[in-house]
């Protein structure tokens, strides 16, 4: 199973550290990502494996926008069932 991670906010140094290794602490294998900067602006998605996460997923989520509202940042977490299903036509 996977999860999309989405990351903005002003750029700053360590964005990617910090998220990686909080995906590295829950044991969430980064498969794939894409950041950009816009201006100042920061912008990241990732794409996770969650087979062997740590802990359940929604205490992955709920630590992932902790950290993000700890960063200044906006981290969002989404099961790949659930993002499949809401881009799906």
């Amino acid at each position: 199973m996977k999860a999309v991670v989405t990351v903005t906010g002003r750029d700053v140094v360590g964005i990617i550290a910090k998220v990686s290794a909080a995906c590295a602490e829950y044991k969430a294998n980064i498969v794939d990502i894409s950041q950009s900067v816009l201006s100042e602006y920061f912008a990241m998605i990732m794409v996770v494996e969650i087979d062997q996460i740590a802990v359940e997923f929604t205490r992955f989520v709920d630590a992932m926008t902790a950290l993000g509202e700890q960063n200044g940042l906006v981290i969002h977490t989404m099961h790949e069932d659930v993002f499949n299903a809401m881009h799906h036509i």
